[in-house]
């Protein structure tokens, strides 16, 4: 019998709900054989003009291999079969259902951990998400403290 989702793929950022999405994708995976991805966004450098004499502006490099670092650290802790993913956009969200759509993936496992103030203030990735992604999206909410 096919696996239900042959493509699972959980989105990762450095909060502790997001570390038990990709905790509870990896159990997933282990029902089934199939792929697992881990995919976080790393944020692109504002724009800067040299405004301090001397001060050099963000690398987008470094940045971006900073955040495949920190991605690999957190795969090799938390899911060791899984594909780190990095990808660099403004928007996060529509630049993962684009990533999604492209890689054939099956099931988005996300983090719904933000407050109502930072949700109006910032948006809902995780709503986003639900609404937009090409696949279906399992939502899983930080456990109690």
């Amino acid at each position: 019998m096919p696996a239900p989702f042959a493509h699972i793929a959980a989105c990762l950022d450095d909060s502790p709900a997001a570390r038990q999405a990709l905790t509870e994708a990896g159990r997933m995976r282990e029902l089934h054989p199939g792929r697992l991805s881990a995919v976080h966004v790393a944020p692109l450098p504002a724009p800067t003009v040299q405004v301090i004499p001397g001060s050099t502006p963000e690398d987008p490099f470094a940045l971006t291999e900073a955040a495949e670092e920190w991605l690999r650290a957190q795969v090799a802790e938390l899911a060791p079969d899984a594909e780190p993913v990095v990808l660099t956009d403004e928007d996060p969200a529509p630049a993962v259902c684009d990533w999604a759509a492209e890689a054939g993936v099956d099931l988005l496992v996300v983090a719904a951990h933000r407050g109502a103030v930072e949700r109006a203030l910032l948006g809902s990735f995780a709503d986003h998400l639900a609404h937009h992604a090409p696949c279906d999206v399992w939502l899983v909410r930080p456990e109690p403290a």
